[in-house]
């Protein structure tokens, strides 16, 4: 049975028994704990811990999960995937137990031909939370399980919280035998004996604090009893194809097929070739998903993750002996086998194929300059006398140029080194233990919304901002870091929750309102407005007058021109993406966006610069459009009315039910839009764009001014122009090739300077060598050169003074140079020096941590540079005591 069809058959087997089918939420996870979804209930926590009312009783998804924290795992076990797909149905105190077990037994063991699954019933067993008796004699009355096939275990393994105060219960799994070749009788901690593939969480109890699995008090029972359950789509694929490990089920093992086509290497021959082919599978599979719901590589979070997915599997491909590039080989085989259940892949693969593409590229580019850098590494190590990579440098080649280490590692082997894996490591550490701090700071300021639902529970915020700026209101309540408060004095900040407002809550890229609150005797100046829990919109105040309580009466007055400005920006940066889709055709799509009062910045799927041509296009379609007066409407339908009327949604949000539609002249621009607009493209005013770069691979950015804003920039442009022709003495369209000439004529005479520059550098090398300082018998030269001199003129004197020196005694130059107030330092040594055991290499170092930077080189010549100019005499000084000591012994 395909992947497909058992995620289909489990889809409508709830749909028939009234469950809403509830599309898979994205990959990126809107939890700032975590970077992606790991769970099936992800999308429905608000409902299990209260925080909104479910719009339904009953649900059922399969929803598109990715783990991160075993990724180097992957391939080296059966169960370890980085992308995988949990099945759930879900009870908000509808049913409970009883149903629950009679849903998952009967689909589970159903014969095929009537729509089930057709487990063998005689392999399959039950585990059970050790106290719950009630779900025991469940299993003995529904599914008629014996009690030697009914597993009693503890807290660790089944019992589920969240891993917070709040909701818990014990849970119930559905194991199954895979014989005696995977394990010992009755030995539950053999997983791929025992294996379980569906998890049905009774979620009846409130939990309080505490660590760990089982280090927490259970207070009490919920008012309402829900059921979630988890079953492992990936994990039922493989026991119902007939195969050994999820790699080889039909959504993955063709792309390790055409792998080992291309590699010319046979899968199943050799463990470390198995290892890499199935981590080429699972990885392009993986970041198939993920761009398909918008995320591009980067350097952080959900980027770093897809950038380090991609560049495993290509690193792998390599491993394997192809060098070519492999993703556009390989992407299009797991699209035909994604697509059976996720059609939206196909009609977006252009882009996601030019994001996948330009990463490769990128990456070899990498690979290249990451493996010049790694060859001198290895020159320098073998020229120490050492046999083992610094773990800084393989650090390094990791965080600069994204080397895997066990890259690095292999490629050292090659060379007969070992790498400083430990020194790696702890590095590793310390920029992890960086980043969770860094997260830990970012996160502090909303980590408990208990304050916040307390507010929410009262209902709503109703936003009147769509139809009008100001609006009589009343105070809800207040919070002073997030914590309910009674009252408020001036000079405080505090936020405060109303009844209704006009103010718009920053989303979807657009900022938040601006203006004030005023109420008898009390002014509140609106400095931000959030909603930190779905359904609340929350204004973060300055009290200017007076003492702020709830209850009190308020008017809430958005500032007009501030709000003018930002629906200019909001409906300007629909234009330019329609622009940019009519310019450069469906795969250029919105992959992010920031606008603000008279500003606007899209982030798009692109992976080469726009030459100016393109970028004038863009800007005159989008002028053209704001031209034309065309008509901006919104509109309220379901997900799936506005998808099918062509209705464009931004990349890895999470929607409502019912979505808002903006139209602007049409179909020319339908976006699922929350945010203020103008009411007809005219009143965007001019637009301008005024930048446009890359910003990742695969992702360009294009910014532009509107309205007000765009006509200053033109201003200061025009003026500009105009002070440029005045000085250069030309008309304005004469300018590029006046400033053109100028260029030529200006890098002429830079090569002139060059060369009378270089003259003068050989011509002091005479006059340095003509008195060398005896240090202990050796011909020692220091000096510093006048400042101007760069580090390639600074080793060319260097090497001069050397030669000028006498052959049969040994010689040591040491000359340091400020250029733009950076210091550099070079030291040579001739041959006779070398023979009594002196290195240019040691001296330079011991010269550039004079000079508050490094160095390193050959025996005979070797350069550094530093940041401190104030430490040159103490480093000529440190290399003439370094050669005394040295020489001397």
């Amino acid at each position: 049975m395909e992947t497909s069809e058992i995620r289909r058959r489990f889809l409508q087997y709830f749909e028939d028994r009234g469950h809403t089918v509830v599309p898979s939420a994205p990959l990126p996870s809107p939890d700032p704990n975590l970077l992606f979804n790991v769970a099936g209930m992800a999308q429905f926590v608000p409902y299990f811990v209260g925080q909104q009312t479910p719009p339904y009783a009953r649900a059922t998804s399969v929803q598109k999960c990715v783990r991160t924290l075993d990724i180097e795992e992957v391939g080296k076990t059966t169960r370890h995937g980085t992308f995988f797909q949990m099945n759930g149905n879900f009870s908000f105190g509808d049913y409970f137990k009883e149903e629950a077990v009679r849903f998952a037994w009967e689909l589970v063991t159903k014969p095929q031909s009537e729509g089930g699954y057709g487990f063998d019933e005689s392999v399959l067993y039950a585990s059970v939370y050790y106290e719950d008796d009630e779900a025991i004699d469940i299993w003995k009355r529904v599914a008629g399980l014996p009690d030697d096939r009914i597993v009693r275990l503890g807290m660790k393994d089944n019992f589920w919280s969240m891993g917070i105060p709040g909701p818990c219960g014990p849970c119930s799994e559905i194991l199954i035998d895979r014989g005696p070749q995977f394990g010992a009788d009755r030995d539950w901690e053999a997983g791929d004996r025992y294996l379980e593939f569906w998890n049905l969480v009774f979620m009846q109890n409130i939990r309080g604090e505490g660590g760990g699995k089982d280090g927490y008090p259970i207070l009490g029972e919920l008012p309402k009893k829900n059921i979630d359950t988890g079953l492992g789509l990936e994990r039922v694929a493989y026991l119902l194809q007939g195969v050994d490990n999820m790699y080889e089920i039909d959504e993955i093992f063709p792309v390790i097929e055409k792998a080992a086509e291309l590699s010319g290497r046979k899968y199943g021959s050799e463990h470390v070739d198995d290892v890499r082919f199935r981590v080429v599978a699972d990885h392009v599979r993986s970041a198939l998903m993920l761009i398909g719901d918008g995320v591009t590589p980067g350097n952080e979070q959900g980027g770093y993750v897809l950038r380090r997915l991609l560049r495993r599997a290509i690193r792998s491909m390599r491993l394997l002996g192809y060098e070519d590039p492999s993703l556009v080989e390989l992407l299009p085989v797991s699209l035909q086998q994604m697509k059976k259940s996720y059609p939206e892949l196909e009609a977006d693969f252009g882009r996601i194929s030019q994001v996948a593409y330009a990463e490769e590229e990128a990456f070899r580019r990498t690979l290249t300059a990451g493996t010049t850098i790694f060859d001198v590494a290895v020159k320098e190590t073998k020229a120490g006398g050492a046999h083992q990579l610094e773990g800084a440098k393989a650090f390094q080649l990791h965080d600069t140029y994204g080397f895997p280490i066990d890259l690095t590692v292999e490629m050292a082997a090659e060379q007969g080194l070992n790498v400083d894996t430990e020194g790696f490591r702890s590095l590793m550490k310390e920029q992890r233990e960086r980043a969770k701090a860094d997260a830990r700071a970012k996160k502090a300021g909303h980590a408990d919304t208990s304050g916040y639902r307390e507010l929410r529970e009262s209902g709503m915020t109703e936003f009147t901002g769509y139809t009008e700026l100001a609006t009589d209101s009343r105070v809800r309540g207040l919070l002073r870091e997030g914590v309910v408060a009674n009252v408020a004095e001036q000079g405080e900040t505090v936020e405060v929750v109303l009844e209704k407002t006009p103010f718009y809550a920053e989303s979807g890229g657009q900022i938040a309102d601006e203006g004030l609150i005023v109420a008898d005797g009390v002014k509140l100046k609106v400095l931000d407005v959030q909603r930190p829990v779905k359904g609340l919109i929350v204004h973060r105040v300055e009290v200017l007058e007076g003492v702020l309580q709830p209850g009190m009466d308020v008017h809430a007055q958005v500032d007009h021109d501030w709000r003018i400005q930002a629906c200019q920006a909001h409906s300007g940066t629909h234009v330019v993406h329609a622009a940019l889709r009519q310019v450069l055709g469906p795969n250029a799509l919105q992959s992010g966006s920031y606008n603000k009062p008279g500003y606007l910045r899209l982030d798009f799927a692109w992976s080469s610069a726009l030459d100016q041509a393109t970028r004038s296009e863009i800007e005159e379609v989008a002028n053209l459009a704001v031209r034309q007066d065309l008509a901006v409407s919104a509109q309220y339908m379901t997900l799936p009315e506005a998808r099918e009327w062509g209705a464009l949604a931004l990349f890895g949000e999470t929607y409502d039910e019912q979505v808002r539609v903006v139209e602007i002249g049409g179909p020319w621009s339908r976006e699922l839009c929350g945010g203020t607009h103008v009411k007809h493209s005219s009143q965007v005013g001019a637009l301008t764009v005024t930048s446009e770069s890359s910003v990742g691979a695969g992702v360009r950015r294009i910014e532009a001014f509107v309205g007000m804003e765009a006509l200053h920039y033109l201003g200061r442009e025009r003026s500009l122009v105009r002070l440029l022709s005045e000085n250069l003495k030309t008309r304005p369209e004469e300018l590029p090739a006046k400033v053109a000439d100028l260029a030529e004529r200006l890098r002429a005479a830079e090569k002139e300077l060059e060369k009378v520059r270089a003259g003068q550098v050989l011509a002091a090398a005479g006059d340095l060598a003509k008195s060398p300082k005896d240090v202990f018998g050796v011909a020692f030269v220091g000096a510093r050169t006048p400042d101007g001199v760069g580090g390639g003129d600074l080793r060319k004197l260097a090497l001069d003074v050397r030669g000028r020196m006498p052959a049969d005694k040994p010689a040591v130059v040491a000359l340091v140079g400020v250029n733009d107030g950076k210091p550099a330092v070079v030291v040579a040594l001739n041959d006779v020096a070398r023979e009594w055991r002196l290195k240019a290499g040691d001296l330079v170092r011991v010269a550039a941590e004079q000079l508050g930077g490094r160095g390193g080189g050959k025996d005979d010549v070797a350069q550094g540079g530093g940041t401190d100019p104030a430490g040159v005499d103490k480093a000529l000084s440190a290399v003439e005591h370094a050669v005394g000591q040295l020489v001397t012994g």
